[in-house]
């Protein structure tokens, strides 16, 4: 293949390769391994292979893409248009061919194998303060004598029977008004909004005679990668439906100052990405309201927390001022506004209150974070790690918070690995290797069953194993460390050095074996030096950023960790600490905290009192930009290393055994001596 043939980048899983012109794109995602779907061999029949081409200049890709990438429309995609419909925008895959370079965007839709959105509620007890309240009261009736309107009877009968004070109404309300209280024998059931800023109170909804059923809201966390949506009754406080999906701003750019990058480089870019997480949002709205069987006009209020890119890009506002020092905000604080003013789809009066930012990288969903898990409140110093494509970091106890976030980029998400994927039924989720034999056993998405175990080929026939997640990734290479497969540096052994034939040549480097189906027209699973090179940059910037904060704080160590967000629930703690993703720490005091952020919005959402309380927390937390600070740089290059360059772990060497080898050169001991415990 010549290197004048066209690149092909597929997002979300980052694959890429250089295709001859007139390649058709199906048949490139399939050379690749990108999970895209076609059951008609196509042509043109079953539209599973939907894609959508990006166009403009990605840099994160070093790829600039004009308009006349793919072939023109043909007369096989104008017929199924015609007879079903394309969204716009949206490409055949089996009719599309390459003529340059192109970015692809693998719609949910499209995928096979359709992602686990890890992002669940989780169990909390939240006290009830919801902003939006249902009041049923009985209006007097109107008087020949006393000529007052019924919006004004209204706002009289809900003070003197509810104590609410400055109710007001908008032209929705007065015509909804009269026919409900006739209706209703001037007896009527109100949902009022409060605002939690502006202490006013709103009616916007009236239903005759008292209504039995009730209102909803939505907590919504707007990830890099994923968004994920938790529906809950406003009564109750229960969570009736949750829903995720991708984020579909990943085709822009798969971190966020790659999106930022896209907006400079491509005037109109930032509408572009507003426009698509707008409607990933009312998509979102749709599966959550049919999932919990209700009328989505039901849904009166959302409260969102996400960073401060995809805040501004789902307020549409261009991020290109935090790209740049000094990281400027529109605005840091919470915001509260129409949901219509973002065309989000609920109740036509629906509220929309969006969480603090805490500074120019530290998002609301950083503070969303604080809220759930109140280190303001701790006697212990703790430190609160959100591993995402952008990681938040949060240290502190009652005396004092610090924020940082540090950019680790997708590889935690199994982008930008070899043989990674999102998590998918069929993708490794653990690992397992035997330090004598070096032989591997795992688990998948979709089974109970180790690798090893009776019955986990039956188990795994309908996903297959497709690739590696995030999780499978972390564990794979702090296993592949402690069997003595990989040194302190990242670096691969050989089969000599290490002892396993799994560790097979791949260029000048090595790759391990994890898992071999390609005689059986399946993939091979390896992990490879690069692999290995992209978590440990990852890495080494969550233990950076969390080193930073502690030298800020003066302090060498923490007394627990917790570790949120949707990765982090499923992460080994004793995992994370051999690869040193995070401190030297007891194991029993590493805890998950789930999808905190998603918490911490639906605290919000539940609660008004919490809203307040969040705003005064995010102004008394220190912010430490560590774009700027000059030990930042110092603390990364010490962390590339696995553990760790200096910092000793004496609390993990006192329950593992990490080898002490090296495999720069060929003379190095095959094995190599073990670290003993302390």
């Amino acid at each position: 293949m010549s290197n004048l043939d066209p690149l092909v980048v597929f997002t979300p899983s980052g694959k890429r390769g250089r295709f001859p012109v007139g390649t058709p794109v199906l048949t490139a995602a399939r050379q690749l391994g990108v999970d895209l779907d076609s059951v008609c061999g196509g042509r043109g029949i079953c539209s599973k292979c939907q894609i959508t081409p990006s166009y403009g200049e990605f840099a994160k890709h070093g790829v600039t893409v004009a308009e006349d990438a793919l072939s023109e429309w043909n007369a096989v995609e104008q017929r199924y248009d015609d007879k079903r419909g394309l969204a716009e925008g949206r490409r055949l895959g089996c009719q599309a061919t390459v003529q340059s370079d192109v970015v692809i965007d693998v719609p949910p839709e499209s995928q096979v194998h359709k992602q686990v959105v890890r992002k669940r509620a989780e169990a909390r007890e939240i006290t009830m303060e919801p902003a939006t309240k249902l009041y049923y009261v009985e209006v007097t009736e109107p008087d020949m004598h006393d000529p007052s309107g019924d919006l004004e009877r209204l706002q009289l009968a809900l003070k003197d029977q509810w104590g609410l004070e400055d109710v007001t109404g908008d032209l929705r309300t007065l015509q909804m008004l009269q026919p409900a209280l006739r209706k209703g024998k001037w007896k009527v059931t109100c949902a009022v909004h409060r605002d939690a800023q502006e202490d006013t109170a709103h009616v916007m909804q009236v239903w005759p005679g008292y209504y039995e059923g009730s209102v909803y809201g939505l907590a919504i966390d707007l990830g890099s990668t994923t968004v994920a949506a938790h529906l809950c009754d406003l009564q109750t406080g229960e969570v009736v439906a949750s829903s995720g999906i991708m984020n579909p701003q990943i085709r822009f750019g798969e971190d966020l100052m790659s999106r930022v990058s896209y907006s400079m480089m491509n005037p109109g870019g930032d509408v572009e990405m507003t426009r698509a997480v707008q409607e990933a949002m009312n998509a979102l709205v749709v599966q959550v309201s049919a999932e919990a069987q209700i009328d989505r006009e039901l849904i009166v209020e959302a409260v969102l927390v996400g960073n401060p890119v995809m805040h501004h890009l789902f307020l549409g506002i261009d991020p290109v001022e935090l790209g740049q020092a000094p990281f400027a905000l529109a605005s840091s604080g919470a915001v509260s506004l129409w949901a219509t003013e973002v065309n989000m789809q609920m109740h036509p009066a629906a509220r929309l209150y969006i969480l603090p930012c805490i500074a120019g990288h530290v998002g609301a969903d950083a503070a969303a974070v604080a809220l759930s898990e109140a280190p303001y409140r701790s006697e212990e110093l703790v430190l609160i790690v959100d591993v995402g494509t952008n990681a938040e970091i949060i240290l502190g106890d009652k005396n004092k918070v610090l924020a940082c976030s540090s950019p680790t980029g997708p590889a935690f998400e199994g982008a930008q690995i070899s043989s990674g994927q999102r998590a998918a039924p069929g993708a490794i989720e653990n690992v397992r290797i035997d330090p004598i034999t070096k032989e591997p056993r795992f688990k998948v998405i979709g089974s109970d069953l180790w690798s090893d175990e009776e019955g986990f080929a039956e188990a795994t026939l309908s996903s297959g194993i497709t690739g590696i997640c995030g999780s499978g990734i972390i564990e794979a290479i702090a296993e592949m460390r402690l069997a003595g497969l990989v040194d302190a540096s990242g670096l691969i052994g050989s089969a000599e050095q290490t002892g396993s034939a799994r560790n097979i040549v791949d260029g000048r480097t090595h790759s391990y074996v994890l898992h071999d189906s390609s005689a059986e027209g399946g993939p091979l699973i390896t992990v490879t030096n690069g692999d290995i090179r992209a978590i440990q940059l990852a890495k080494a910037a969550l233990y950076a950023g969390a080193r930073l904060l502690m030298d800020k704080m003066e302090v060498d160590t923490v007394d627990r960790v917790t570790l949120a967000g949707a990765f982090g629930a499923h992460i080994s703690p004793k995992h994370a600490m051999v690869l040193g993703m995070i401190p030297d720490c007891p194991l029993d005091h590493v805890v998950s905290a789930g999808n905190a952020a998603g918490t911490g919005a639906r605290i919000a959402l539940l609660n008004i009192s919490a809203r307040r309380e969040i705003e005064q927390v995010v102004h008394d937390i220190y912010k430490i930009e560590t774009a700027i600070e000059p030990r930042f740089q110092e603390h990364f290059v010490n962390a590339s290393n696995i553990p760790h360059a200096s910092d000793p772990f004496p609390l993990l060497n006192g329950i593992v055994d990490i080898p002490v080898v090296s495999f720069n050169t060929k003379q190095s001991e095959a094995g190599g001596r073990r670290r003993r415990r302390r």
